[in-house]
């Protein structure tokens, strides 16, 4: 749990970098930290995630869901050559005996 609020942590600080980023690009001021900083900060934070998934994966720390495709098990169909007669009709039905009701 405390690996992913760091994550979630890491993942808000890349995104305020951006948009600081955004509002000295759009304004065009020059302020004490550079747009170029505040972009290479963006770098930074978004491979240290990267880099700590990795991490956490490789120590088991973090499970994945398995792709929809790749299941360990095998669906095997029965044959359905049998005929199955359903009918919505609850009445009891006549029998035939050369194939037309009387």
């Amino acid at each position: 749990m405390l690996l992913k609020l760091i994550i979630i942590v890491l993942l808000f600080s890349i995104i305020y970098n951006l948009f600081r980023a955004l509002f000295i690009m759009l304004k065009g001021t020059h302020s004490d930290e550079s747009m170029s900083q505040l972009l290479g900060k963006r770098v930074f934070f978004s491979a240290g995630v990267l880099l700590l998934i990795l991490l956490a994966k490789g120590l088991g720390w973090l499970n994945f869901n398995p792709a929809p495709g790749a299941t360990t098990h095998k669906q095997t169909q029965i044959s359905t050559t049998r005929l199955h007669l359903q009918s919505a009709n609850t009445r009891h039905q006549p029998e035939t005996q050369n194939g037309y009701a009387r």
